[in-house]
C-alpha cells in the first residue's frame, strides 16, 4: 500500500518534508532509513533539506551530490544525507563507512538509491517523486514495519489524496 500526495509546488513538498520529520518513530530499534528517488529536478534534496530543518539543523541543508555524504546532528539524533548518483556498483557504498551509521537513532536519507539498491538495506519507507502537470507527485511506500507506522503517522498529519 501507498499514499500520494499533490505537490503543486516547493512549499508543498517541504510540507511533505516536514510531515516526515515530525512523525520519525526515533524510538523504533535500528536506524530509520527514507529512500528518495525521482529525476533530476524532481525535489529529493528539497524534501531532505525540509526534513533535516525541522529536526533542528541551523545550517543549509546542502546537497550531497559531490561529498556524498553529509551528516548532521538533531534534536534526536543523527540524519546522514547520501547521494547514490554517482556511484554505479554497490561495493562502492563500502568507502562511505554506512556501516559506522547503522545505529539507532539515526535517520538516513538516501537520494538515488536505485543506483546501487543491492548494496543498501532494506528502507522503511521509499518515497518517488515524479512530474504531474507544473508541479510533481509524491508516492510513498512502507516497506518495514517501522515503516508501515511511520507511513500512517505522516497520512495522520498531512492527509494524502488517495
Amino acid at each position: 500500500m501507498s499514499n500520494t500526495w499533490l505537490l503543486h509546488t516547493a512549499a508543498d513538498t517541504a510540507r511533505l518534508g516536514a510531515a516526515l520529520a515530525d512523525t520519525c518513530p526515533w524510538e523504533q530499534a535500528g536506524p530509520r532509513l527514507l529512500f528518495l528517488s525521482g529525476e533530476l529536478g524532481a525535489g529529493k534534496t528539497t524534501l531532505a533539506a525540509a526534513m533535516l530543518a525541522r529536526l533542528g539543523v541551523d545550517e543549509a541543508a546542502r546537497s550531497p551530490s559531490y561529498a556524498l555524504i553529509e551528516t548532521y546532528g538533531v534534536r534526536a539524533g543523527l540524519a546522514v544525507h547520501i547521494d547514490c548518483y554517482r556511484l554505479s556498483e554497490p561495493r562502492e557504498l563500502e568507502q562511505l563507512g554506512l556501516r559506522d551509521y547503522f545505529t539507532a537513532r539515526t535517520l538516513w536519507l538516501v537520494e538515488w538509491p536505485e543506483h546501487v539498491r543491492s548494496g543498501l538495506p532494506v528502507p522503511d519507507l521509499t518515497l518517488s517523486l515524479t512530474a504531474a502537470g507544473e508541479g510533481r507527485v509524491g508516492i510513498l511506500e512502507a516497506l518495514t514495519d517501522a515503516g508501515r507506522d511511520w507511513r500512517a503517522q505522516v497520512e495522520r498529519e498531512l492527509p494524502s489524496h488517495t
